[in-house]
């Protein structure tokens, strides 16, 4: 089947010329002024558009713009003669494909619309697998194709669906937050709200008042009554950020909602009912705070029900193409740019990176990219110059050595059962350890050997 050409140009000798010497591979439609070939290509799906740049009723360039925002991938060759030679540089930069100079033969430009169709394919089918593999990789907006990703998601769905508190564990930047929002959206409370609250970002006092409510006269400018979160986002989800930031006096009254699913608003002797769904967060060690006397015992229980313990982005690098395409994707829509590549040099460096800031930092450097970005390819130089050094992280940020253990287990654990199929019996033959005891360790570490059973 002939692909379908449209050719814009007020010399009617040469539309002639054209459509003669390129019927054989294009099905060829012409227009002699900028209006009669913006309204063909409205209602026409070509494949491919000829555009001179001097037109008797409109500039060129406007009529590519006018094209390019109908239809972003379209693929435009513009002509030109000597004298708009910097016209066609400027439609380069908007976007066309390739510019050629009067005059010229049907064979060459024959050449250069195939590569223009093909290239334009290559694109489409490009974001197209794209799209598939953020669909297939993704859960309720979080992106990760890697073994420990692909664990949370699994736990993510198991407790959406359950009343239990979750506590979600993890560094900074690595997405708490986007976790407690997939568990409410796939829970029965997803029609209800979902609150969150950073509690190391409120002095004690506002964080109470916030949550719990307050009555006229409580405190200094508590002019009206005020209804608290825990009331207005009843039979909803709220997400306590930074939980371990928190002082026990607050600890105590948590503790009352968790347990009898009531409490008292600042001032007030009442005290009210309220059926909520905490989900809390930390990236310090938690245990480590109890120990310490700074965080109740009793309360680290009641939270600590079912945990999630999400990845640092140095331990899942197998997922950063895919998030580097996915923000590349958001930053260049909302830059209007046409940004498609990555060089393989500036990933080479994206993957040696430590990334202590997570996928927000990884976020932040693609966002920046794209900004100093003036082509279609992000390359090493538009990179935080950091990140292309790969400066290590600060001591404070090395991990110690049961963290680093436990780093080394989890890997160890899902090698195992890639290895033998999600089969406990022959992972703990090829470890030299008791079933029993491969059992408790992926207890520990939450780990599924369901998920890597062979697929049918």
């Amino acid at each position: 089947m002939k692909n379908k050409l449209l050719i814009i140009d007020d010399d009617e000798e040469l539309l002639k010329l054209l459509k003669k010497g390129l019927k054989d591979e294009f099905l060829v439609a012409t227009a002699t002024n900028a209006d009669d070939g913006l309204n063909q290509f409205k209602v026409v799906d070509f494949d491919v558009g000829l555009l001179d740049v001097v037109l008797p009723d409109k500039n060129g360039i406007e009529v590519l713009n006018e094209m390019k925002n109908l239809d972003s991938d379209f693929p435009i060759v513009v002509m030109t003669g000597h004298a708009s030679i910097d016209l066609a540089v400027r439609a380069m930069k908007l976007g066309a494909f390739y510019f050629v100079e009067k005059p010229f033969s049907p064979k060459a430009i024959k050449e250069i619309l195939k590569r223009a169709i093909e290239q334009s394919t290559l694109l489409k089918d490009y974001q197209s697998l794209r799209k598939v593999a953020e669909e297939k990789y993704s859960f309720s907006g979080i992106l990760g194709k890697s073994g420990e990703m692909q664990d949370v998601f699994e736990l993510i769905e198991r407790v959406a669906s359950a009343e239990a508190t979750v506590l979600i564990e993890g560094e900074s930047g690595t997405g708490k937050e986007l976790v407690a929002k997939a568990i409410h959206f796939n829970s029965p409370r997803k029609e209800n709200r979902f609150v969150a609250i950073n509690c190391s970002a409120l002095p004690e006092s506002l964080l109470e008042s916030e949550l719990f409510g307050y009555t006229k006269g409580a405190f200094t400018g508590a002019n009206k009554n005020k209804e608290g979160l825990f009331e207005i986002a009843d039979g909803g989800t709220i997400f306590l950020d930074e939980i371990v930031q928190t002082l026990t006096t607050f600890q105590s009254k948590l503790l009352r909602v968790l347990e009898n699913r009531t409490f008292y608003p600042v001032g007030s002797t009442e005290e009210k009912k309220t059926d909520i769904r905490i989900i809390a967060a930390t990236n310090k060690n938690m245990e480590e705070a109890v120990e310490e006397g700074r965080f109740r015992e009793d309360l680290f229980y009641r939270l600590d029900v079912v945990k999630i313990q999400l990845p640092p982005l140095r331990d899942r690098k197998s997922d950063i193409p895919l998030l580097m395409n996915h923000f590349l994707d958001i930053y260049s829509e909302k830059n209007h740019k046409e940004i498609k590549n990555t060089s393989q040099e500036a990933m080479e460096v994206l993957m040696r990176y430590s990334w202590p800031g997570n996928v927000r930092e990884l976020e932040n450097a693609i966002e920046r990219a794209v900004i100093i970005c003036q082509d279609d390819t992000i390359l090493p130089e538009h990179l935080p110059e950091r990140v292309v050094k790969g400066e290590e992280q600060e001591p404070s940020n090395i991990l110690d050595y049961e963290e680093a253990k436990e780093v080394f287990e989890k890997k160890y654990l899902r090698n195992l059962l890639k290895m033998s199929g999600g089969n406990v019996s022959k992972s703990a033959k090829t470890a030299g350890m008791t079933r029993q005891n491969i059992y408790i360790k992926l207890n520990k570490y939450n780990i599924n050997p369901k998920i890597y059973y062979p697929r049918e």
